[in-house]
């Protein structure tokens, strides 16, 4: 498969916009087209779900639908509307010497995605890479194997159709642990590894390849309320961040609120909360605040539930919530809620995680909603990519120099 994958990836790197957006609106066609043999396969893979025991958030994250298919193809159409990265030249200029040094972006090459459940991902992954001149090799997990097969046919199919490289897509069907391990170990023909996942999984990637790995990141993602807050507004972020979709890593998992209106929040968020089965976890402050929240342990604070559950943090000043987000976070999205121009500000400059927000939900930070059609993650680290990673994020660069003869000195 990484043989296959390096010599698709060469074929790949000298194709043209066009041909490429040809493949991508092909593909997003033919998604709609064979909805049905996707949703069948898929409905296999949700019932074994169900069966094994697997909570209600992860099988919602797990099961396709007409309009979640849609979604897919939709996100594939918006990548091939992008403009295309792959040869955008980022500098020029000219040396005393007169050597002309330029540097342009390039593909990576070829692109490993260990990933679990969520059968989107394929789609979005193949989207992406292919739109920057990369082929991939996906790895999906047990849960979704069946609709990732599915999938992947459908676009090979696509790409066969407009004579394009089925290989530039590649599903790894085994999914025993060794098939992973050995993705991590083959450094002679794969480029750049992401890992998708839960905690566990991103941890052993990042522990154990050999080949280069970006790191997409858990989202214990926290939403301060400030003593300053529209507490209705900060009702409807909170309700949205957390109950729109649990079992996803933009979720809200922790809420921190200012003493002076923890009371009068709780009463009204309580309230709001009951069409939802939220529970609430809080420290002594919040519990004497509302008889709801029940005790939280000290685990709680850096938990990322993916559930109906979200821990209550009490605090007497914006520097204290700052601290206790820095220090329980995952950096990947944080929020304010305010009425504060000083306090918006100190936020957004104090906070380290990828994305950071004033009076709106962290449910916006995906690539989709970013403009970038889809993503392949969310980046929470530090080098060449951070947040939802689109197109350039996927791409090189490379250094082109133009002489007439110069020779060093």
């Amino acid at each position: 498969m990484g043989q296959h994958a390096r010599e698709a990836s060469a074929l790949l790197n000298t194709m043209g916009t066009s041909k490429k957006n040809e493949a991508l609106l092909k593909t997003a066609a033919l998604l709609c087209e064979k909805s049905q043999e996707i949703l069948e396969a898929n409905g296999r893979d949700v019932q074994r779900a169900k069966l094994a025991g697997m909570s209600p958030s992860l099988v919602d994250r797990l099961a396709l639908s007409q309009a979640r298919i849609e979604a897919m193809a939709e996100g594939i159409r918006q990548v091939a509307a992008l403009e295309d990265p792959v040869g955008e030249v980022i500098s020029m200029k000219t040396r005393p010497n007169g050597l002309i040094i330029g540097q342009k972006r390039v593909p990576m090459g070829v692109i490993g995605i260990i990933y679990e459940s969520r059968p989107n991902v394929t789609a979005d992954a193949f989207a992406l890479c292919f739109k920057a001149g990369n082929a991939v090799i996906l790895r999906g997990g047990s849960d979704a194997i069946d609709s990732n097969k599915a999938i992947v046919a459908v676009i090979k199919e696509a790409l066969r159709s407009v004579s394009v490289e089925e290989n530039s897509i590649q599903l790894v069907t085994d999914t025993d642990r060794e098939t992973a391990r050995q993705m991590m170990r083959l450094k002679e023909y794969i480029d750049v590894l992401i890992p998708r996942g839960g905690a566990g999984l991103i941890r052993t990637v990042v522990e154990n390849s050999i080949v280069p790995v970006i790191e997409t990141g858990t989202g214990n993602c926290h939403i301060y309320v400030d003593e300053t807050a529209d507490l209705d507004m900060a009702v409807s972020i909170v309700f949205n961040a957390k109950t729109q979709r649990t079992g996803v890593c933009n979720a809200c998992e922790s809420l921190v609120v200012h003493r002076s209106v923890e009371k009068e929040f709780l009463d009204r968020l309580v309230k709001r909360l009951k069409e939802k089965p939220v529970t609430l976890y809080g420290d002594e402050a919040a519990r004497e605040a509302h008889d709801a929240v029940l005790p939280a342990a000290e685990e709680d604070w850096g938990r990322e539930y993916l559930d109906y559950k979200l821990s209550v943090r009490t605090v007497d000043s914006i520097e204290e919530a700052i601290a206790h987000i820095n220090r329980y976070n995952t950096g990947h999205s944080e929020a304010i809620v305010t009425r504060s121009y000083e306090n918006a500000q100190k936020f957004l400059n104090e906070v380290d995680a990828a994305a950071v927000y004033v009076n709106a939900s962290t449910r916006f930070t995906d690539g989709f909603e970013f403009g970038f059609g889809a993503e392949i993650g969310i980046s929470t680290q530090k080098l060449h990519a951070r947040g939802p990673m689109g197109l350039k994020e996927l791409t090189s660069t490379k250094y082109i120099i133009y002489g007439n003869g110069q020779v060093r000195p």
